[in-house]
């Protein structure tokens, strides 16, 4: 079979506009993929838009249903199928205990766990259509060991691993394939707002170049850097010792 009668490859990725969603666009560009990209706005997004005929651009905002619902019918009326939807839209906010802010866990949740789950709803059917669909989640690497002032984002991340860990052993019989991916710190418009140290920290371009490749062997799971990986998952033998490391004011023997 000649390339021009294989197959287009379709792929929907959200939160597209910067950071790993963007770098991950331009990968899948690069391969030949048809890209369907989604963000609230297109912001890096426009000057490829102009001058490559495989992206299309679909505004969303993951928490809006009527705009999911508008986009869930322009994918259709692109493609009939996808192959692949990465789902990347993502918001952080620390928690002040000082001066708590309950209500930030609602806002976090509702994009990073209850926006995955609405873009599910929108994807699933076309997923069920392709050959071997891929479902592709990123989570972080906050699930490996808890964090100061990351109550809301860890948790928010928590439910993405559990809920793409059970949503595989239910789309299995479509052969669709899922993964959860667990970054380490990546250099991105949210992360440039930490105001602290972040260890093994990579560019956008590295963590996009890093889950591309991982994903063509499908895994359950993928967590990077393994450095990073190493450290948390002592971190959880060594529960006491990485409080008093991180606890957020020193505590009193």
């Amino acid at each position: 079979m000649t390339q021009e009668t294989q197959p287009q490859q379709w792929v929907w990725i959200t939160g597209a506009s910067s950071g790993i969603g963007l770098s991950l666009v331009k990968r899948h560009l690069a391969d030949g993929w048809h890209v369907i990209a989604s963000a609230r706005s297109a912001g890096e997004l426009e000057t490829l838009l102009d001058s490559v005929p495989h992206l299309h651009f679909i505004p969303l905002d993951v928490t809006d249903k009527g705009q999911l619902s508008r986009c869930q019918q322009a994918i259709s009326d692109l493609t009939p199928y996808l192959d692949r939807v990465i789902l990347n839209a993502g918001n952080c906010e620390y928690l002040d205990i000082e001066k708590p802010d309950w209500s930030l866990h609602e806002r976090i949740n509702a994009v990073n766990y209850l926006g995955m789950v609405n873009c599910v709803e929108v994807c699933l059917p076309l997923l069920k259509i392709s050959p071997r669909g891929h479902l592709v989640g990123i989570g972080s690497q906050a699930v490996q060991a808890p964090f100061p002032r990351a109550e809301g984002y860890g948790a928010s991340k928590a439910a993405v691993r559990y809920f793409l860990s059970a949503l595989r052993m239910d789309v299995a019989q479509y052969g669709i394939d899922v993964t959860c991916v667990l970054p380490g710190f990546v250099d991105t418009p949210l992360t440039q707002k930490n105001d602290f140290s972040m260890p093994f920290i990579m560019s956008a371009e590295q963590a996009s170049e890093r889950i591309y490749r991982a994903l063509e062997k499908r895994p359950f799971e993928y967590a990077f850097p393994k450095r990073l990986s190493m450290v948390l998952t002592l971190a959880r033998c060594l529960p006491k010792l990485w409080l008093r490391l991180n606890a957020t004011k020193p505590i009193n023997d």
